[in-house]
């Protein structure tokens, strides 16, 4: 295992406690629509996977396209329960400053969405001109695409990378761009994590520097 010369996080999750604000809204839509799916149903289905994923399997689910304004109406709607309900994960702040190493993150999520979520957070001057999203690659997690784009956009090589993921797509993405993996069970069981490839598993956001290959 290389010494750590970049961490590279994902941002929903592991920066930002979004998971269960945006999947309480996600079911909130689904069931105006008649999709009754509990919220570790769409755990399950949704979370680490881009928003055209997300949009391809509602359809499937709908045997029909959503309306033309569900996702705008979801993003809407989502947002202004972030701005209320959205907390940095515990403990964030103090791993930053304890990393000793060049970060990043690399998430599923758009841009305007991680400005809004590390804005919230007060997250987003730690990372300005380091944010990188699967929009600006060809495949989302689990393909490596966006992680290989943020180390390229770095400098750093692969090999040297230290991922920090909480759902299997994350760390399938990690594994196969050839990176370290530690997977964050903050809201997935350690053992989910284990089985998609993660290198380590962590509960405690803070242990994280103590964690990292040197």
């Amino acid at each position: 295992m290389s010494a750590a010369e970049l961490v590279i996080f994902d941002c929903d999750g592991v920066l930002v406690d979004s998971e269960p604000v945006a999947n309480r809204m996600l079911g909130e839509m689904l069931r105006e629509l008649g999709l009754e799916l509990t919220q570790e149903q769409i755990f399950e289905t949704f979370v680490g996977f881009s928003m055209a994923h997300v949009m391809r399997v509602i359809e499937s689910m709908l045997g029909r396209a959503p309306p033309e304004t569900f996702l705008r109406d979801l993003q809407a709607r989502t947002f202004e329960a972030f701005r209320t309900q959205l907390r940095a994960m515990p403990g964030i702040e103090a791993t930053l400053d304890g990393l000793g190493v060049p970060f990043c993150v690399a998430s599923s999520g758009d841009h305007e969405k991680m400005r809004t979520t590390l804005g919230i957070t007060g997250l987003y001057p730690r990372f300005a001109g380091r944010i990188f999203s699967v929009t600006q690659v060809a495949r989302g997690k689990p393909a490596p695409d966006v992680y290989l784009f943020a180390a390229a956009q770095l400098g750093a090589e692969p090999a040297a990378c230290v991922v920090v993921e909480d759902t299997p797509p994350g760390v399938q993405a990690g594994v196969a761009a050839g990176m370290t993996v530690f997977g964050f069970c903050a809201h997935t069981p350690q053992w989910k994590l284990k089985a998609a490839g993660a290198h380590a598993t962590f509960d405690d956001l803070r242990r994280l520097p103590d964690l990292l290959p040197t």
